[in-house]
């Protein structure tokens, strides 16, 4: 069955609903599901937390007896398997469910494919692919972490309109306004780990949690330290919600942060500084979906000549800090334009007098 104008309108609403679980739903994809019958909605839920029931079985739930015949529109592929709760496919059939509209095939190997599979055998109609392009947005670390075996990662800079982050001395609060700030804010919440580099720590102190949104839960912090010369008493540390990747032991050191609950990750590469792609695995193992980049200009450039960086978020405020100050990327020289780095930019947007540019590599 093809989709139609409605489809699109109700797959609209699924995916508002999924939206609900942006900062808690991981390492879970958000999902949403709403069951329309006779025109109307009969019930609506969204997945907001691993182990907590799915979109599906909170839009049955709501739903009840009114689902028998009705069509659900789910924003992922509905499981097949036996994980933490029983397979959604099988909730739709028992339910009376008579079609079934999904926006993504679920990249998940344990289904990919096999939920649409279990419903077309059961005589359910099923369209997939309408509001695709969305769907797959609301879910990248999750479909990059199922297909890839990492997690998305952003690297975020705030700089004057002329590229430069801290002033030579190493002074950097505040270039952007507080609206710019809370956007970020935004982007720590619904990251699974924040990664900064250890000179950053030793100039700002920033503890790096979520504090101008409202989230259960806070993530990860990572900072790359491969001397170990983060002080114990430093911000980021508090409340052992950190992990410390280094590259050169230093017993004291490690037993002390492991006596305060931090995590710890010995990742040397061979110029002695931490592996940056044994770090990111390490946080797809976790399981990480999506992490954030806020570091300086060294850990910055070194994550982009990694190839790691899946997406830029360039904050730039209306000043000028002139050439002395610190730029955004420590990059190797170069000398012939061929040599550049070409990015797409996504999506501009203005937050006060402050401008984010969202941007890819070109490959």
């Amino acid at each position: 069955m093809q989709a139609s104008t409605h489809d699109i309108e109700w797959m609209t609403r699924a995916l508002r609903v999924a939206a609900q679980g942006l900062y808690t739903t991981t390492p879970n994809p958000r999902v949403g599901c709403v069951i329309i019958k006779n025109g109307q909605c009969v019930g609506e839920g969204a997945h907001l937390k691993a182990g907590e029931p799915h979109a599906e079985v909170h839009a049955l739930r709501a739903a009840g007896v009114q689902a028998k015949g009705a069509t659900a529109y789910v924003t992922l592929e509905p499981c097949s398997h036996f994980g933490r709760t029983p397979p959604c496919a099988d909730a739709l059939v028992r339910a009376g469910i008579s079609r079934v509209v999904v926006a993504m095939q679920d990249p998940n190997p344990l289904v990919a494919g096999q939920g649409i599979a279990r419903l077309q055998a059961q005589g359910i109609a099923v369209t997939v692919g309408v509001c695709e392009a969305q769907a797959l947005a609301l879910n990248p670390g999750f479909i990059r972490r199922m297909t890839l075996q990492r997690p998305y990662v952003r690297l975020k800079v705030a700089a004057s309109l002329d590229g430069r982050t801290a002033l030579s001395n190493g002074v950097s609060q505040w270039i952007t306004s507080a609206d710019a700030r809370k956007d970020v804010h935004h982007w720590r919440a619904q990251s699974c780990a924040i990664v900064t580099g250890v000179g950053s720590i030793l100039q700002d102190n920033a503890s790096l949690t979520v504090r101008e949104v409202h989230t259960p839960r806070q993530p990860l912090r990572v900072i790359v330290d491969s001397r170990l010369r983060i002080p114990l008493d430093a911000k980021v540390l508090a409340g052992g919600n950190a992990l410390v990747a280094y590259a050169e032991p230093d017993i004291t050191k490690l037993e002390s942060l492991q006596q305060m609950g931090v995590r710890t990750l010995h990742a040397p590469n061979q110029q002695g500084q931490v592996d940056l792609s044994a770090l990111i695995q390490a946080l797809a193992d976790l399981p990480c979906n999506e992490v954030l980049v806020e570091a300086g200009a060294t850990l910055n450039g070194a994550f982009l000549q990694t190839g790691l960086i899946d997406e830029l978020l360039l904050y730039f405020a209306p000043k000028l800090m002139g050439s002395a100050a610190l730029g955004m990327f420590a990059l190797p020289a170069l000398t012939q334009m061929a040599d550049v780095r070409d990015l797409n930019v996504t999506d501009i947007r203005q937050f006060g007098q402050d401008i984010r540019v969202s941007a890819r590599l070109k490959t």
